[in-house]
């Protein structure tokens, strides 16, 4: 049974293997001023589990409504658990992981918790552009960079569109009030092949350094978090050194597109393909669009 990928944009995907669907992430619902699918979360109607690389808004709204709707389990840290259950998904439904554990999905599939970094989003504004260099910001404590996050929050909250603002105000109830909940990244290993998936621009380089997927999902956006301190340099050569460090044989991008206008950007993608080409060239770039259907292992 061929294993196949849908992008729903943001950092969402849907895979479909060994006959389980699985929601990695689950922000369908966008803002009218991004582009997308059209589609929101109350559209999903088929779905066994959902697995959350940590618990911002826009990786977690939607996963409630799934999770009750389906009866799909949703695996997550402790934070984006005790979120999910307030807002209405039961306990049970739910497993918490921190990292190090080995859950069995079902159908030959099982999924390993591996730890890591949120991007230093109170670094930025506006994200930007792959080919920007990024120099500075570098031992800030805990409380300056808080600061930051809530200056950048309160810009959001006056400076966005309008209509993005009011699409804010819906996602955030129940959400979270303590960050990221702490960033996860997950290895599926099925009968095909392996797949890694990341959700934010961040990583511990001794984490890394030991998985070996055959494919990986990387995002691709904002200030990338090497080791705890913001990279100093490009984005596009960041993620083009994850996929040399990972080995992987091909990359599917996530996070990459205008998901927030006014926050986040459209991509540009030419320098991200320059940076694979120099630093990772036995490495496939794929660049699907949304609900693609993308067959992520054939012939590899």
């Amino acid at each position: 049974m061929t294993t196949t990928l849908d992008w729903y944009g943001c950092a969402t995907f849907r895979l479909r293997t060994q006959g389980l669907t699985v929601f990695l992430d689950a922000y369908i619902d966008r803002s009218p001023t991004a582009q997308g699918t059209g589609l929101t979360a109350d559209a999903v109607d088929v779905c066994d589990w959902i697995v959350v690389g940590h618990s911002h808004f826009d990786h977690l709204y939607g996963a409630e409504r799934i999770a009750v709707r389906t009866g799909a389990k949703l695996v997550g840290s402790y934070e984006t658990v005790r979120v999910m259950e307030q807002a209405g998904v039961p306990i049970e439904q739910m497993i918490p992981v921190a990292g190090g554990e080995r859950v069995d999905l079902g159908e030959g599939v099982v999924v390993s918790v591996h730890p890591s970094l949120h991007s230093c989003v109170w670094s930025h504004g506006q994200m930007a552009q792959p080919s920007e260099v990024c120099i500075g910001d570098l031992g800030l404590t805990w409380q300056d960079r808080d600061q930051r996050f809530k200056e950048l929050v309160a810009s959001m909250s006056t400076e966005l569109d309008p209509v993005a603002i009011d699409h804010l105000v819906t996602s955030l109830p129940g959400h979270s009030d303590r960050g990221d909940g702490g960033a996860l990244v997950f290895v599926f290993e099925t009968p095909e092949g392996t797949l890694l998936f990341q959700d934010t621009s961040g990583h511990w380089g001794s984490v890394l350094a030991t998985l070996s997927p055959d494919v990986a999902i990387l995002a691709a956006a904002g200030r990338a978090n090497l080791d705890g301190e913001p990279i100093q340099g490009r984005l596009a050569d960041f993620v083009a050194d994850e996929a040399r460090v990972l080995g992987a044989r091909r990359v599917v991008l996530g996070h990459h597109d205008d998901w927030l206008p006014g926050f986040s950007v459209a991509t540009d993608m030419a320098p991200i393909r320059a940076a694979f080409a120099e630093r990772a060239p036995d490495c496939e770039l794929l660049e699907p669009g949304y609900l693609a259907a993308t067959p992520i292992f054939d012939g590899l």
